[in-house]
């Protein structure tokens, strides 16, 4: 077993031990390394570079106490030489080494790619996220120019409507102009016969004042007063506006959720906002849930 403080080649015992062997165990410097190397039971040994190597001793086999050097792929146990021809002949084996290197490669691979495929959602997630607040604004200007034309439609429906109170009521006003001045012109000839009366009250009494008289009583007989007439009223009756009737000036928006596939046991469900312009259109099911596996998913 080599010894884990030993940092001097175990060959020469006098160079420094670079490199070590992953089947051997042991320290080898760069020379006692290319002499290992050429060697045909050696050739495929693998090296690494001693800083890299905390080297540990090899397991013992439990039932020979032996160096357990083999997996036995057919019972997938780690197993040593006097297993290979005793309880596990027939069966497939490889080195130990080997399979660890494999699945170092494996894990190594494996690791790599789980990091890229993170590094890349990430990266995709961001870029959704800043189209999503980009379409967000397009939805907000849309919003705001949508109110905006609502505003200007009914700055001109106040106008309009103001404009034919205006123009109503001057004509109900040029009617009641009319009817006074008529009721003036009534006053006038009232007048001028109260002058003509004043001055028949000074006339001698004979037969051509009577003439006179019953001529004036003729005429104030005919003069006629007009009635005031009803005059014309004016009123607003305002129809009442809810919020919601707002709101149905304006278009719709919805915004889907988001809807996570599986991240293990820190998935969490999201509350969903509601908003005022959708509704729900499926019923709840009362005491109905649904369960995720933190294994399969």
């Amino acid at each position: 077993m080599a010894q884990a403080a030993s940092k001097t080649c175990e060959i020469c015992v006098s160079a420094y031990g670079s490199q070590y062997c992953l089947e051997c165990e042991q320290y080898f410097c760069e020379n006692c390394k290319t002499f290992h190397k050429r060697q045909k039971v050696t050739k495929n040994h693998q090296f690494q570079s001693s800083s890299d190597i905390i080297p540990e001793g090899k397991s013992k086999c439990k039932e020979h106490n032996e160096d357990v050097n083999f997996v036995c792929k057919t019972c997938n146990l780690a197993v040593c030489s006097s297993c290979v021809t005793g309880s596990h002949t027939g069966h497939a084996f490889s080195k130990l080494i080997d399979n660890i290197t494999q699945m170092k490669t494996k894990n190594t691979k494996d690791l790599r790619s789980k990091v890229h495929e993170a590094t890349q959602n990430i990266k995709t997630m961001e870029e959704g996220l800043k189209a999503f607040d980009v379409k967000v604004e397009g939805v907000v200007k849309t919003i705001i120019e949508e109110g905006t034309k609502i505003k200007a439609m009914v700055d001109t429906c106040v106008a309009q409507m103001i404009a034919s109170v205006k123009d109503q009521s001057r004509n109900e006003k040029d009617k009641l102009a009319k009817i006074i001045a008529d009721i003036k012109i009534d006053l006038k000839e009232g007048s001028d016969l109260e002058k003509k009366k004043y001055e028949l009250d000074k006339t001698r009494n004979d037969g051509k004042l009577l003439q006179s008289l019953q001529k004036l009583t003729d005429d104030i007989a005919k003069l006629t007063i007009k009635p005031i007439p009803e005059f014309p009223n004016i009123q607003y009756t305002a129809k009442p506006v809810t919020d919601n009737d707002i709101k149905q000036l304006f278009g719709i928006f919805k915004i889907s959720g988001v809807r996570t596939q599986y991240t293990g046991n820190r998935e969490k469900e999201l509350p969903k906002p509601k908003s005022d312009y959708e509704q729900d259109t499926k019923p709840k099911e009362e005491g109905k849930y649904l369960y995720r596996c933190n294994r399969c998913g």
